[in-house]
């Protein structure tokens, strides 16, 4: 009975000597382009963000984070450099942007763009304390804010499908007309060479 005491005593004592995880909550709001952190139920940072621009997405939901990496490069776009990368879903992370002029509106493939310096200290802080962070993205992608570059993208796309509608109309009605025409018809009037051919033959 005394053995047993010891052990527990050893063991709280060996507990008591832990650091306590935190609490993180992690809270990326697309309508705002902004990301808050909570550290045990207090706000400690809130840091404008990028997130997908038109044509794109950054899924909502709840998450955990997947894995961690310091400096990672995107394989799918061009390898553009993704420092201190939380992944989340996938190949969806909060990372580190060095387009920091276009932080606080949609700009992203897909990812959470931070500034370098914030995503490093946001990188720290759940490196230690992994198993309890947990991450939201709510929101949805504000239009008030989208850039110039988008709505020209956009107006192009548009006018590039009209442009092919018309073209298939036009083209679609060529064919109609040559469906509609009789054989007679095509070859009814004669043909201007034949014409000029012969009144030089009178001379």
């Amino acid at each position: 009975m005394r053995l047993l005491a010891s052990l527990v005593a050893m063991v709280a004592l060996a507990l008591a000597g832990q650091p306590a995880r935190a609490a993180i909550l992690i809270t990326v709001d697309k309508s705002t382009q902004q990301l808050t952190v909570n550290v045990d139920g207090a706000t400690r940072y809130r840091w404008p963000v990028s997130t997908a621009r038109w044509g794109y997405n950054t899924p909502n939901g709840v998450y955990r984070p997947q894995r961690l990496e310091r400096q990672w490069y995107s394989r799918k776009y061009d390898w553009s450099p993704m420092p201190y990368s939380i992944f989340f879903a996938g190949g969806y992370a909060i990372h580190g942007s060095y387009e920091v002029s276009r932080l606080g509106r949609p700009a992203s493939h897909g990812c959470i763009r931070l500034h370098p310096r914030n995503a490093a200290t946001l990188f720290d802080l759940v490196r230690h304390n992994a198993g309890a962070t947990r991450i939201e993205v709510i929101g949805s992608r504000p239009e008030a804010i989208v850039s110039r570059t988008e709505r020209r993208h956009r107006r192009v796309e548009v006018e590039q499908r009209q442009s092919r509608r018309r073209v298939y109309v036009e083209d679609q009605n060529w064919r109609r007309a040559r469906r509609d025409t009789s054989f007679e018809e095509i070859f009814s009037e004669r043909p201007r060479y034949r014409a000029r051919r012969a009144q030089r033959d009178e001379f």
